[in-house]
């Protein structure tokens, strides 16, 4: 039961990886692909929920190794309620490669038509931004960030392995990612998505994190793109957005680091739909006992995705939201037995389960933010998935929308 090495040629195409995902696909795969590397596990040697994860994913680790696994690791999403189990496993299994590319941009398969159920509706959704600054403006929260889902019923199973594909050729750089989410009462349901964002990685005694927040929509006009990228620089509510989140990464990283680098302005990032001012943490660990995976729940929820403070942005949300965001503003990743690994934030993602798929996507709020224009924040960021599955503006694939 030895974990496995996939030998490809340099600069492999990631086509490999993904027919593996493919071969293995009821296997309980698991699919991450970053900067860094790309990664494939399969099979099942532990799996760990509820509970002090902290000890059990250590023990979990060195059981595996005295039964023969080479290189054991967890990987796995956790949802965004502490108080829900993670999908965590032991794979028996794993495969990766750090040179690996994608490979070149093809045609998207007809993933065919839909039904599609807001939830909330637009109108709803500027309806909670509203009360949501009523609150600010009260003073008991300065950030809170609300989200909505789209709901989409295909008329045939979705191609997770194509869905995949697609997500990881229009955002190579990005953390690519297809986690099992299968339980009894949900046989065939996954984690799919292209999350622009780290949470933190861990590489020796090296700790890096890339918090996200203040974005803008990006433009088919190159001037007009660099426009708006020169502006989310200078707009004033984008800025304290982004520093909310960066004094609480800070803040939460701090007591594991003996020193910590935090540039004190933003720079820009990314993807193919959206600018986001951008902050790159590094630091170096007091304790190499600490692994990724404690850093990760350290910093979990960061207020790019919840708010601040965090339990009054948590409690917020549940009065807000007419749905429970299960695994979306999670963390999906791996650790592996000497403590490193990357976790990312789960945005620009669905839960897929044969003819569904989940979409979520959410904006933050603050003093000065615009109800529509966060409305229109949300519809932006869906547009990761929905072009993934063939429904960008030029498609003609036949949609009809129910709205919640």
């Amino acid at each position: 039961m030895n974990d496995l090495t996939l030998h490809l040629e340099p600069q492999a195409d990631d086509q490999a990886f993904l027919q593996l995902l493919k071969k293995h696909l009821t296997e309980t795969p698991f699919f991450f692909s970053s900067p860094r590397q790309t990664l494939m596990t399969a099979g099942v040697f532990a799996r760990l929920g509820a509970g002090d994860l902290n000890e059990a994913i250590p023990a979990a680790l060195r059981e595996a190794r005295e039964q023969g696994i080479e290189d054991p690791m967890v990987v796995g999403a956790a949802p965004f309620l502490p108080g829900e189990a993670p999908m965590l496993t032991v794979p028996t299994r794993s495969w990766r490669r750090r040179d690996v590319v994608s490979g070149r941009t093809g045609v998207i398969t007809d993933f065919g038509s839909y039904e599609a159920k807001e939830v909330p509706s637009g109108a709803g959704y500027k309806q909670s931004v509203n009360s949501a600054l009523e609150h600010i403006r009260r003073g008991d929260i300065s950030k809170v960030v609300l989200a909505r889902s789209l709901e989409l019923r295909a008329d045939r199973p979705i191609d997770i392995v194509q869905l995949l594909t697609n997500l990881r050729r229009a955002n190579p750089k990005g953390y690519n990612f297809a986690a099992n989410l299968a339980d009894a009462a949900h046989p065939r349901r996954f984690l799919v998505g292209a999350s622009p964002e780290l949470l933190v990685s861990r590489s020796g005694m090296r700790v890096f994190a890339n918090p996200l927040a203040g974005s803008v929509a990006r433009s088919p006009d190159r001037k007009e793109d660099a426009r708006r990228a020169g502006a989310l620089l200078q707009s004033e509510k984008d800025l304290h957005e982004h520093a909310v989140v960066i004094d609480a990464v800070a803040k939460a990283l701090a007591p594991f680091c003996r020193n910590l680098d935090v540039p004190s302005t933003p720079s820009l990032t990314q993807t193919p739909t959206l600018w986001h001012l951008s902050t790159e943490i590094t630091g170096e660990l007091i304790d190499p006992a600490i692994t990724s995976y404690a850093l990760a729940q350290a910093l979990h929820p960061t207020p790019a995705v919840c708010g601040y403070p965090t339990e009054r942005a948590r409690e917020l949300i549940g009065e807000l939201e007419p749905f429970n965001r299960g695994f979306f503003t999670g963390m999906v990743g791996w650790s592996d037995a000497s403590g490193d690994g990357e976790w990312a934030v789960t945005i620009r993602c669905a839960e897929v389960e044969d003819r569904l798929l989940r979409l979520y996507a959410g904006a933050g709020v603050v003093e000065g933010s615009d109800p529509q224009k966060e409305l229109d924040e949300t519809s932006t960021k869906l547009k990761t998935m929905l072009n993934a599955i063939g429904l960008d503006s030029h498609a003609a694939t036949p949609v009809r929308v129910e709205i919640a």
